[in-house]
């Protein structure tokens, strides 16, 4: 069974959706605390959130796994994407509120965290990279666009609330200035919700791994605050279709200025 679900478009651009994944494998299950049920840190209802992408032409991929199984978005030998700062690592010990996932003596040991990443890290990313070549090859360029969600409020990770729409460029490295400039342009140019560029968030691994502007492909991650667009506080945490709507639209003018500025 593939541990992925990959979609292949035919304009230069893949949306990369590596935290909305839910499934939990029968042997973990048993090992997780009562709160891990809860999957509170899932980047929720980023497929659907996305979901006039595939009919615009655009590739899309997302794992059918957690993040508490293992961190598609975080570098493979674990190290901190932000040194000196709270944070979790490949494969989890805990949520992003620092509550325990695992029961006491059930947490992965290194043989076990290996084997996790060749089994679901790896498959991701041979997916990504091959995707990423094949849009390349027929286009010249390709953008690779991070989509990703987190709750407004996590006061372990960062003080206060979170803007509505936090663009990640890994500060300008991960793309070329046009793409950069054009996606902040349509996020200034509108009034109905905060954002900013390269602020807590600059992108995670996947942005600064695979963004290499100078070869042809182009990496910018947005981090959207969950309330924008679903209800946020507790399970099952709903999606608010209504809220979404406004927000949808301007995604999608976000992605065709993306196009736009590549094709220039």
């Amino acid at each position: 069974m593939s541990t992925f679900e990959l979609h292949r478009g035919a304009l230069p651009l893949l949306i990369s959706m590596p935290h909305a994944g839910t499934g939990l494998p029968p042997d973990l299950r048993s090992r997780l605390t009562d709160i891990a049920f809860e999957l509170r840190d899932t980047d929720w209802h980023i497929p659907r959130l996305y979901g006039f992408a595939e009919s615009l032409g655009a590739s899309t991929l997302r794992p059918h796994y957690s993040r508490y199984l293992i961190d598609l978005n975080r570098p493979p030998d674990g190290r901190s994407l932000y040194p000196g700062q709270a944070g979790t690592g490949l494969c989890p010990l805990s949520q992003f509120d620092g509550q325990p996932l695992y029961r006491t003596g059930a947490e992965p040991d290194d043989a076990e965290i290996e084997s996790r990443r060749r089994r679901y890290w790896q498959p991701y990313h041979d997916a990504l990279t091959d995707e990423l070549a094949r849009l390349r090859d027929i286009h010249g360029y390709a953008i690779l666009f991070e989509a990703h969600s987190i709750a407004s409020r996590v006061p372990r990770l960062f003080d206060g609330r979170l803007p509505d729409l936090n663009l990640g460029t890994a500060r300008g490295e991960s793309c070329a200035a046009t793409l950069r400039e054009s996606a902040a342009a349509v996020l200034a140019g509108q009034s109905d919700y905060s954002q900013v560029v390269d602020g807590r968030f600059i992108g995670g691994y996947i942005t600064r791994h695979y963004g290499r502007p100078a070869q042809g492909v182009h990496a910018l991650q947005l981090e959207i605050a969950q309330c924008s667009y679903m209800d946020e506080a507790a399970p099952p945490f709903a999606y608010a279709a209504q809220r979404a709507a406004p927000l949808q639209a301007l995604l999608r003018r976000l992605l065709e200025a993306l196009l736009a500025a590549a094709r220039d």
